[in-house]
């Protein structure tokens, strides 16, 4: 006979994918953070030969911009702050493997491997390190409700 279980079976590999795409974004708005790039307003007039009918409202095309450049910087830096606010709660390994490995600039030129065989000292093997990661993962998930959970058929389908 089968358990009934009031908690939802979590899928570890979309959820770990969700994750990695939370800290993608984290790097890339980190990235545009430093450097922020904003909007200019355009000097140069337009003109039409068609005449324009009244709408009753009119453009600020500068106060829109700087409202979109305020906006999407505050945004970005509201984003990075809860990530790195989740991370420094994290248990010391946990905190460290995410930083060294997904935090990093260097993130597309260093691998799993590096990180648990030069960077943790002493080294660590490759079971451990996916166990910290996990954890890590999933406090990421929890906190940022990327949880995925099993449907239905993936349950039965992993039960067989």
């Amino acid at each position: 006979m089968e358990q009934l279980s009031f908690l939802p079976e979590i899928d570890r590999s979309k959820t770990q994918e969700a994750v990695e795409r939370a800290l993608e974004q984290y790097r890339y708005y980190k990235f545009l953070t430093e450097d922020e790039e904003e909007r200019e307003a355009s000097t140069t007039a337009s003109y039409s030969l068609s005449p324009r009918g009244y709408t009753g409202t009119t453009s600020d095309q500068t106060g829109d911009i700087a409202v979109h450049n305020v906006d999407k910087q505050i945004q970005r830096r509201k984003y990075c702050e809860r990530i790195e606010r989740v991370v420094r709660r994290m248990p010391r390994m946990e905190r460290f493997l995410i930083e060294e490995r997904y935090l990093t600039k260097e993130h597309d030129y260093i691998t799993d491997q590096h990180v648990y065989n030069f960077v943790f000292q002493p080294p660590i093997s490759s079971g451990k390190y996916d166990k910290i990661r996990w954890k890590a993962f999933f406090k990421l998930a929890s906190n940022l409700d990327l949880i995925v959970e099993k449907t239905g058929n993936e349950k039965r389908e992993g039960a067989s």
